[in-house]
């Protein structure tokens, strides 16, 4: 959420940024919002005003009680009763003008960075870099839930009859596989400096309108019915949330948390949920990173970030390449985004397996996570990005480290959390 200063001082500055995610439709909105807020101003004014004078009638009526002119005291008080009224008038229409004012300020969207190349959708996005080489063998890879049944690793059906589509039953050294993943993501990050977290998995109202815009929200978190509380779709919320409403001393800056969680969504306007695999699905586990920092210190957190992902796939053998989010691409909130993409031999393509943004103020200003310096008080910085994402992450595993004989071979560094084996043999 911008500040509402910047957006009455930069009005043509945010107009431009809005056209820059093709949302045009909310060009209108930074005039609507720059009359109320100052229908807000001029209500303060008045208010201001009004205060100043009732205290000086105060007075004024003190001093006539003294003199004895008590017919003029009490024509003085009919004006000090009249101010009350207008004053109580007033209170109720400021409020009902700003909360309009935060309504609107909550859709218009974040300043973007300079640096992001402006498009309309995901297939604009701008690749940036590869790490590892991408191989596809002279043997054909069949499609990823058939590898994870040719362990006996997986149960689509069952889990179909007890939850519908978008759900699964990992089984067997598939499901050890799946864990194994996530207790080494923990470590990695943990090796990286970062505090180990396992959050609340539901979060009250508040922190979801601060994390995320409403489109993200509306597609994405399940309610709980007669609770005002919501499903987690990303353990990043909750762990942003953990800071709400704080002033954090700038000596302690910065936080940097890696988190476990199961992760919930609806997939609202995806493309369907898929009956045959575990690529799309409503529920799924992951390990994600957070920093809250200093506003001077997130561009430099936001490549830290991003390279944490990196560097855990090329440590498991799996070629990555790191696309450029654009402009269109990016939720209201980010300032900029990565998405790292993993190696599929079996499509001879790309496939994301995990996003970097920088959110700027945007999160703490929602949420008021404040720092405290040495020149008072600021808003904080937040990013996110993830670790790994397991069942989707599997995908690209089971894909790279695939024989021609139907085993999958297990990296070294994963072996330790696989009771040693080296392999996983078809059943």
């Amino acid at each position: 959420m911008l500040d509402i200063k910047f957006v009455r001082e930069n009005p043509d500055v945010v107009k431009q940024n809005i056209k820059n995610k093709f949302q045009d439709k909310k060009l209108e909105l930074v005039d609507e919002v720059l009359k109320l807020d100052q229908q807000n101003r001029d209500i303060k004014k008045e208010v201001e005003a009004l205060r100043a004078d009732r205290n000086r009638l105060s007075k004024q009526i003190g001093t006539l009680m003294g003199q004895g002119k008590k017919e003029e005291a009490e024509e003085v008080k009919k004006q000090v009763a009249s101010q009350a009224d207008r004053l109580a008038e007033l209170s109720d229409i400021e409020k009902e003008v700003e909360e309009k004012v935060k309504k609107i300020m909550m859709v218009i969207p974040n300043i973007i960075d300079p640096s992001v190349p402006i498009g309309k959708d995901d297939s604009e996005n701008v690749e940036l870099e590869k790490f590892g080489e991408p191989v596809v063998p002279d043997f054909e890879i069949p499609y990823h839930s058939e590898i994870m049944e040719s362990f006996g690793g997986l149960d689509l059906d069952s889990a179909r009859k007890v939850a519908g589509n978008g759900f699964y039953y990992l089984m067997g050294d598939v499901a050890r596989l799946h864990s194994a993943v996530i207790s080494y993501a923990r470590d990695f990050m943990i090796d990286r400096g970062f505090t180990y977290c396992v959050p609340p998995f539901m979060i009250r109202s508040d922190v979801v309108t601060g994390v995320m815009s409403f489109a993200e929200m509306d597609a994405m978190m399940y309610k709980i019915e007669g609770e005002d509380l919501y499903l987690i779709g990303t353990s990043e919320h909750s762990m942003i949330g953990k800071f709400i409403d704080t002033i954090i001393a700038e000596d302690n800056l910065p936080q940097t948390l890696t988190s476990y969680s199961p992760c919930f969504r609806k997939e609202k306007g995806a493309h369907g949920i898929e009956e045959r695999g575990v690529y799309r699905i409503h529920q799924f586990e992951k390990q994600e990173m957070i920093v809250v920092c200093k506003p001077e210190d997130s561009k430099m957190w936001f490549e830290k970030l991003w390279r944490n992902t990196v560097d855990l796939f090329r440590s498991l053998d799996i070629p990555v390449r790191t696309l450029e989010c654009c402009s269109g691409d990016l939720a209201d909130l980010k300032v900029k985004s990565i998405d790292v993409e993993a190696w599929s031999p079996r499509q001879k393509k790309y496939f994301e397996v995990g996003s970097c943004s920088n959110l700027g103020d945007a999160q703490a200003r929602r949420l008021k996570i404040r720092v405290s310096g040495q020149d008072g008080k600021y808003f904080a910085h937040t990013l996110n990005n993830t670790v790994v994402a397991p069942p989707r992450m599997l995908i690209a595993f089971l894909e790279n480290n695939l024989n021609a004989d139907g085993s999958v071979s297990i990296p070294e560094v994963l072996r330790p959390y696989m009771g040693g084996k080296e392999k996983i043999e078809k059943k």
